[in-house]
């Protein structure tokens, strides 16, 4: 596969850093491969703070894209006291706040770099190719991608999606697969696969139907859907 440019997406890494780099190994994913992150990088798992500068390298290197989740946007509103940080901390915000105390060596939020605030400033809310919607939750399959309400996009279930008019498969995380399997409608695939729970971090060759999972405990499997 080497030299060769797949289409991989990568599912809601929530912290989980080792299993992130272990699915990198396990799936031979390189600078040639185009990936797309669907968001739900940060809160519940123990290394937010280093998964976030893995993507801003990997973004450094070109042929990525990183969508913005709902936790990026909670991240970003405890920052701005838009919402309490207590009621961040009660959906995994605390062990962001940990992971970037324990990282850069400041207090909670404060401690984050500036270079991270600027990568959650400027995540993308979805992504298209011929073929192909990526977005973090979900789709209004009525509605073309430009006028998509954002609480669909981040916070929408999977299984409310439709076939979408324009006739692309939807590629999407955030409905969490406790079976730490794969969701497919044929219209539509659900790849969060509970990484920060007991499933796995699972990433889609999305013209193939291949997948590659890996765990935090450096387990990997890999399947077709």
């Amino acid at each position: 596969m080497a030299g060769t440019m797949r289409r991989l997406a990568i599912g809601d890494i929530h912290g989980c850093f080792d299993a992130l780099l272990r699915l990198f190994e396990f799936a031979k994913i390189s600078a040639a491969d185009h990936v797309v992150f669907l968001g739900d990088y940060v809160d519940r798992g123990p290394d937010s703070a280093r998964v976030v500068q893995f993507l801003i390298e990997r973004m450094q290197e070109g042929n990525t894209v990183c969508l913005r989740g709902n936790h990026e946007i909670m991240m970003e509103n405890a920052r701005n006291m838009l919402t309490s940080r207590r009621g961040w901390a009660m959906v995994g915000g605390d062990a962001t706040w940990d992971s970037y105390e324990q990282v850069y060596k400041g207090e909670g939020l404060d401690a984050v770099p500036d270079s991270h605030w600027e990568f959650l400033d400027n995540l993308s809310p979805s992504y298209e190719t011929p073929d192909h919607i990526f977005v973090h939750a979900s789709v209004d399959s009525d509605v073309d991608m430009e006028d998509q309400f954002e609480d669909v996009l981040y916070w929408g279930d999977f299984y409310s999606i439709g076939p979408h008019c324009s006739g692309k498969k939807v590629i999407c995380g955030h409905t969490s697969q406790k079976s730490g399997l794969p969701k497919s409608v044929g219209h539509a695939i659900c790849i969060d696969t509970w990484a920060c729970g007991k499933g796995w971090l699972t990433c889609l060759d999305v013209e193939t139907g291949i997948y590659w999972q890996a765990n935090q405990s450096g387990e990997t499997r890999m399947d077709r859907i």
